[in-house]
């Protein structure tokens, strides 16, 4: 297929045959599909089109706007879900071929919307696509589980590619943009001289080459940037001297000297935090990879001639690595097509790209914080452009370099740590009742391989294997740095403990399974969120390690304050995923809160059980071992999974009075941190807490988590109240009451979003009130 042209009508008419027949002129004369092609377009459309109606209302746009999405939405689910099947991708020909950015010029969006808006389209159009596509049922819930994940992965990989690709462009103006009046005389329409922008040009294809043959497609932002900045070392090395715009011996830009002058490399780890060690790394893979492709042995640039390189076609190779994949064209990023990037309108109208610009700048934090709209209004400071500014040699603040940072101390903490318990820890896993070295080890193991698995696919062949080998280097990589923080933070939380009991005793600490994987979680997270990978996002963890969201937000406090190194962004994006947990994923079905609850507030039991809410157990260690085939030559021990049968234990199944397992919706018990809540690891959830005035640990457990709720909500009333300008009065009435149903109508939270709570607070507040605030 050629490029295609914005076809899509300006009516506003949604009625009867009008509205096929736009969808049909798209598909036949702005894409050219054939008719089978065409036929299956047809089909889905006409089983979604009755919500777009819907899409109007609730996002408030026009007819139109709303027309357009649910036509790309359309044309992007057939692409993605034909290949389920049975379509696949390499049966289109190369005619029929149609990608995103091809949909997206011919309905006149921008895929900053487009991704904005497609998970919406998957919650509306969920029950369609999973009649149309899969052999069964539970192949088409799949179906459209994985469609959910590549969405969301799609839209990272985009948002990180922007932040790259601001990144290079910065970086290389600011070292080759000339001031020389003469050369100036050269530049093109595009506002860069001619040559310069084929530089500019090659050294993104080429970090795209990277991507493709070296890294997986959806490679973390610390990975991409260390495939930037050895793209840089080669463009400064090979650029003619002529076109600098610095003088490589007294440039504050490369600090950094050798025994025979300025260390390039190492300057360049200096400016953007890099691990020189991987960047040498990369660029031995740049330059392998840029023979392979131009299919040239380097030679000295005196005898390199100018007609050896005439036939060299720097686009084909992309073009056919990505010829199948029907996503995204990397090189719109260079190719001047802001109305595909977001910062225009391929229909001419102007678009507010305030929110557009926030999402990019809030990427900062690997947090990727999403707020509630009722959270306080905070005023961002924008970032500094310069990449090379500061004259310390250091690039100034930006996304990527934040990235950075927390990469530089993930490699300067952690990374030299033991790959096996410390002499301290050793101590306490052998003073318990009986030694649980071994035990932990094999945990750690067994739930890391989990979390970062590795490919074990021997059919791949080329860059395809060349790629795949790197994931599973990168996994490896990511295992043994989330093993050595869990070790440490360990160590810490053991070493707190036996303070406040004066023994080294732990037992009841460090044989409960779910403590163990909800730190194991929590130091995977910390690590993923370091790298800044477009895959894994969160909550992937917690289906992984079997834990549920009502595990992990209580061990989140603790982990913050065991680990006194964190940086401030690894701190924020643990509050972040705290807030997330607490504010609605704790109270979605399946949340072990409900085991809990059914324990500390029998009076709800009878609506928990009606509803359906209990947690299923939680996988055994050796299911989790068998289903990834774990072979990690860890020794063979007895699981602690054994012990989950022993009423004395915590975290273990509720048994009867002979023993037996008397149901298997179990009754969890629950933890928040070890010193606040320290006797929840020891005793049974019925059982008295010696510190909780005559409390069971299950209603202690409790009583800590909706005091963390009502913390939570304390803090979005009072932002929501500044927001309306509402009185004091007003805000602790809302406050009082929200209070009160926590406590008496707890209920109502189940399968809720507390924001739904405050909003009816605050209305039923206004109504008794007679305040008019809506």
């Amino acid at each position: 297929m050629g490029d295609v042209k914005p076809l899509v009508s300006t009516s506003n008419s949604m009625d009867g045959d009008a509205f096929e027949a736009r969808f049909t002129d798209l598909c036949k004369k702005g894409l050219s599909l054939d008719e089978k092609t065409c036929s299956g377009a047809m089909k889905l459309f006409k089983e979604t089109k009755h919500l777009v109606s819907s899409n109007v209302s609730s996002a408030e746009r026009t007819v139109e706007e709303a027309e357009r999405f649910w036509f790309s939405f359309v044309l992007y689910s057939l692409n993605r879900l034909s290949e389920k099947d049975g379509d696949s991708a390499q049966q289109k020909s190369d005619e029929n071929r149609f990608t995103l950015c091809q949909i997206l010029r011919a309905t006149k969006l921008n895929i900053v919307y487009f991704f904005e808006e497609l998970p919406q389209f998957v919650v509306k159009a969920g029950l369609v696509l999973t009649n149309m596509y899969g052999e069964d049922w539970e192949s088409r819930l799949e179906v459209v589980k994985e469609y959910r994940f590549m969405a969301k992965e799609m839209q990272a990989n985009f948002e990180y590619l922007t932040l790259i690709s601001k990144s290079y462009k910065r970086a290389f103006w600011e070292l080759f943009l000339s001031s020389d009046a003469n050369i100036g005389k050269q530049e093109s329409a595009t506002g860069a001289p001619d040559y310069l922008s084929k530089y500019h040009r090659f050294g993104w294809l080429l970090f795209l080459a990277l991507r493709v043959h070296a890294f997986s497609r959806f490679a973390d932002l610390v990975t991409c940037t260390n495939g930037f900045v050895s793209v840089l070392a080669i463009l400064i090395l090979h650029v003619p001297i002529c076109y600098r715009n610095f003088k490589i011996n007294d440039s504050p830009r490369f600090v950094k000297k050798g025994e025979k002058g300025v260390d390039l490399l190492a300057s360049l780890c200096n400016m953007y935090d890099a691990s020189e060690a991987d960047l040498r790394r990369t660029l031995k893979m740049t330059n392998k990879l840029m023979e392979d492709i131009l299919k040239n042995k380097p030679c000295p640039a005196s005898e390199c001639k100018t007609e050896t390189l005439e036939h060299i076609d720097t686009e084909n190779d992309y073009d056919d690595a990505t010829r199948n994949m029907g996503d995204l064209d990397e090189r719109l990023f260079i190719n001047k097509e802001d109305s595909l990037l977001g910062f225009g309108s391929l229909s001419g109208e102007d678009e507010n790209i305030s929110g557009i610009k926030w999402k990019f700048d809030s990427i900062a934090s690997p947090s990727k914080t999403i707020s509630s709209p009722l959270s306080p209004h905070c005023h961002r400071v924008s970032h500094v452009n310069g990449v090379l500014g500061p004259l310390n040699g250091k690039v100034a603040s930006t996304p990527v370099s934040t990235a950075m940072t927390t990469a530089k101390w993930l490699r300067t903490f952690i990374c030299p740590l033991p790959s096996r318990p410390s002499a301290e820890l050793q101590h306490f896993l052998s003073s318990c009742d009986k030694d649980v070295t071994n035990d932990v080890i094999r945990r750690a193991h067994i739930i890391l391989e989990a979390i970062f698995p590795c490919s074990h696919d021997c059919s791949l062949t080329g860059s395809l294997r060349s790629a795949n080998l790197m994931d599973n280097t990168w996994m490896e990589q990511r295992r043994l740095e989330a093993l050595k923080l869990y070790y440490r933070v360990l160590e810490a939380v053991c070493t707190a403990e036996a303070q406040i009991l004066r023994a080294p005793n732990l037992t009841s600490l460090l044989t409960n399974e779910r403590f163990h994987r909800c730190m194991l979680a929590c130091s995977a997270e910390l690590v993923r969120a370091t790298h800044m990978t477009a895959t894994m996002l969160f909550p992937t963890v917690l289906g992984r390690t079997g834990n549920t969201a009502f595990d992990l937000s209580k061990v989140i406090e603790s982990f913050i304050r065991h680990e006194k190194s964190l940086p401030r962004e690894l701190k924020r994006h643990l509050n972040s995923l705290e807030e997330r947990l607490l504010e609605s994923m704790v109270w979605d079905k399946g949340s072990s809160l409900y085991n809990t609850l059914i324990v500390a507030r029998p009076a709800l039991s009878s609506e928990i059980n009606r509803l359906g809410l209990l947690a299923e157990p939680m996988p055994s260690l050796d299911a989790i071992a068998m289903h990834i085939n774990f072979s990690g030559g860890i020794p063979t021990v007895p699981s602690l999974q054994k012990h989950e049968t022993s009423p004395s234990n915590f975290g273990s199944l509720i048994l009867g009075q002979n023993g037996d397992v008397r149901s298997p919706k179990r009754l969890c018990t629950d933890y928040r941190s070890v010193l606040v809540e320290r006797n929840s690891f020891t005793s049974r959830p019925t059982r008295p807490n010696p510190v909780g005035g005559g409390e069971t640990c299950a209603e202690t457990g409790i009583n800590i988590f909706f005091s963390k709720i009502n913390k939570l909500a304390a803090v979005r009333i009072n932002g929501m109240v500044e927001r309306l300008q509402l009185s004091q009065e007003i805000r602790e009435s809302v406050y009082f009451l929200f209070q009160q149903i926590l406590s008496q109508r707890t209920s109502l939270f189940f399968n809720r979003h507390i924001d739904q709570i405050i909003l009816c607070c605050l209305y039923v507040v206004a109504k008794v009130s007679s305040y008019d605030i809506f």
